[in-house]
Formats: C-alpha cells, sequence, structure tokens
C-alpha cells in the first residue's frame, strides 16, 4: 500500500507540477548558465546508493568543499537557491526519485556516506527503511540553516544539537510507520508552509500519540533551545567531526570561498 501510494502520489505531483518545475529550472539555470540540477549521491535502503534529484541551490562543484551541513548565508548558496531553500521548493525534483523507487513520500531524510559512517548501531536501523522526502524532521528542522548559521563549524554543531533529535524522530516514525501516520506527516508538512507553529504542535500531538520520550517531545516543540545530546545509541555528545569526513577543499574551491569573505564575489 505504502508503494502503491508512492507511484500514485509522484505520478500525479509530476504531471500537476511540470510547468512550476519548468518555470524554477529556467531561473537556476538563467542565474550562472549552468545546470539546474544537482544529483548528489545519498543512501538507499539497505546502504546501496542512489543519485538524489534535486534543484541546484549552490554554486557549481560546491560538493568539493568539504562541508556537507550548510548553514544560512553559506557563500555557496545561490541568490536563486536562497528562494528555493527557504521555500523547500528545491526538493520537489526528488518525486522523480520517489517514481523510481528510490524514495518514498516520507522517511527518513537520505544521507550522505560521510555522515551516515558515523551512525551508531541504533541509527544504523534508519537505512532499513527507504528514505523519503519528508518526515518528522523536516517539519522539525525547517530551519536548519538558520540554526547552525553563524557556526565555525556547522557539521560538528549539527551532530551534537540536530543529528541526536533528528535520529530519534526517525527512529521512532520507524515503531509507529504505517500508511495512517504517513498521510499524518505530508498533511503537517503541508501545514508547514501556512503555520509552521501549527504544524510542529501537530508533530508533538503525534509524539505523545506514540508515548514518545517527553524529551524528544519538548525538542520537537521547538520552544527552547536545542540542547546538545547524545546520538540514539551513544554514550557522549559529539565533541569532535572526524577529519576523514571531510576531503580537502581543492584549490579552486580555496580561492572561491576566500573571495567570497572578502566580499567580492556573490554567489
Amino acid at each position: 500500500m505504502k508503494r502503491a501510494c508512492d507511484l500514485a502520489g509522484s505520478l500525479a505531483g509530476l504531471v500537476l507540477l511540470a510547468p512550476l518545475l519548468a518555470v524554477l529550472a529556467a531561473a537556476v539555470w538563467i542565474e550562472d548558465r549552468h545546470s539546474p540540477w544537482f544529483r548528489g549521491l545519498r543512501l538507499a535502503r539497505g546502504g546501496g546508493e542512489f543519485r538524489m534529484l534535486k534543484f541546484r541551490t549552490m554554486v557549481p562543484d560546491a560538493c568539493k568543499t568539504g562541508v556537507n551541513s550548510t548553514a544560512s548565508g553559506d557563500w555557496r548558496i545561490t541568490r536563486v537557491g536562497q528562494l528555493l531553500r527557504r521555500t523547500k521548493l528545491d526538493e520537489l525534483p526528488q518525486l522523480w526519485n520517489v517514481l523510481r523507487g528510490d524514495m518514498s513520500l516520507v522517511g527518513p531524510r537520505p544521507q550522505v556516506a560521510t555522515d551516515a559512517a558515523l551512525y551508531t548501531p541504533l541509527e544504523r536501523r534508519m537505512l532499513e527503511a527507504r528514505p523519503g522526502i519528508t518526515d518528522l524532521a523536516s517539519i522539525v528542522f525547517a530551519d536548519e540553516g538558520d540554526i547552525l548559521g553563524g557556526s565555525n563549524d556547522p557539521d560538528l554543531l549539527y551532530n551534537q544539537i540536530i543529528r541526536p533529535w533528528k535520529s530519534r524522530l526517525a527512529l521512532t516514525w520507524q515503531a509507529h510507520t504505517s500508511l495512517l501516520w504517513d498521510l499524518a506527516i505530508i498533511g503537517w508538512t503541508v501545514v508547514a508552509a501556512v503555520s509552521r507553529d501549527r504544524a510542529l504542535a501537530g508533530v508533538a500531538a503525534l509524539l505523545k500519540t506514540w508515548n514518545a520520550d517527553p524529551m524528544l517531545i519538548r525538542m520537537a516543540r521547538r520552544r527552547e533551545p536545542l540542547v546538545a545530546w547524545p546520538p540514539p545509541g551513544g554514550a557522549q555528545i559529539v565533541t569532535a567531526y572526524p577529519r576523514q569526513a571531510r576531503p580537502e577543499m581543492p584549490p579552486d574551491i580555496q580561492e572561491l570561498a576566500g573571495q567570497a569573505g572578502s566580499g567580492t564575489v556573490r554567489p
């Protein structure tokens, strides 16, 4: 039933949204005359890899900078990309991934291999589910870029205050997954576009229905600062982002980053 709903939903979405997708693709291309598509490698269900399709929101070859977490104000984000990220429209092409079977409408957000390599054994259970376009964490952490904004090490901060709760949200959903709850999550995702506070209240109510951990419900409600916490199955808060997870920044990208910092480049 879940796969049937994915097929019907993705096909209908691609047909109905085709004019909008064409306009957005043209807008991305016009800004810098590069491909409007981003096809990033992500972990698939079971641990394989697939190419996740998105509208490109960063300068070409931004992935070569070696930074996986993106803060607001990141020099790599283009002007059109800022709008797409704020409205989440950059995610719409993933309907194609859903149609192909790489992804589902609802499921844990797909991860890059370097981040998934840091998972605890408990977190690796998330790889048993097909990754999705939206999930509870997509609503709770829709402002992820703002949370990480101003950080000297967004990857480390992500692993300290976002990953612990994001993974717990995914694991909690996984323990109660059903078509009914998936429809509820899609509904709250739509509501979030109009009223994020109402959507967060809906997520909190859903977690209470599942008898989730009270601390998780508090963090999901987002009425207080996020608390650094060990990841699920971990004993300690992450204190360092492993160097091996960060490839060396190529010289041409280093130069671009330096120019952006000095204000001579407007990505």
